[in-house]
């Protein structure tokens, strides 16, 4: 790791109220430590991981994730109902899920226009709107 990306890891700990343990400042650095978005799964993260000096467990991986999500950090993207991606940008924006390599990326949000939404039911308000778009390679 280098100093800027300690310095960045920790800053974005730091900006949720995230005290920077071991394990959480090498899952964040390894997520933005060089400044770039990402958008990972638990398992990808944890062979990210694997491959540092610092040991992780799967769980540890998992339960930072959702750590990181319930602290505004990232957000998850449930692709298929079981298949979960956390993203780095916490700006709203659609994304393109390749079916071929069951990658996430980035959608042009500037393309995307949602021109009405259906109520929320009594009671409830909507929250947030994921828009997955599904691509196949031609």
């Amino acid at each position: 790791m280098t100093q800027i990306e300690t310095q960045r890891s920790a800053d974005w700990l730091a900006g949720a109220g995230l005290r920077p343990t071991r394990q959480r400042m090498t899952l964040a650095t390894l997520l933005v430590g060089d400044g770039q978005d990402r958008h990972v799964t638990a398992e990808s993260l944890f062979d990210a991981a694997t491959d540092t000096d610092e040991k992780v467990s799967l769980a540890t991986v998992y339960n930072t994730l959702r750590a990181f999500c319930d602290a505004g950090l990232m957000r998850e993207i449930t692709v298929d109902g079981s298949k979960s991606y956390f993203d780095t940008n916490m700006t709203d924006h659609p994304h393109f899920y390749w079916e071929d390599s069951a990658k996430l990326t980035d959608a042009p949000a500037d393309q995307l226009e949602i021109r009405h939404l259906p109520d929320a039911p009594e009671g409830a308000e909507i929250a947030s709107v994921d828009v997955v778009i599904r691509l196949r390679r031609t």
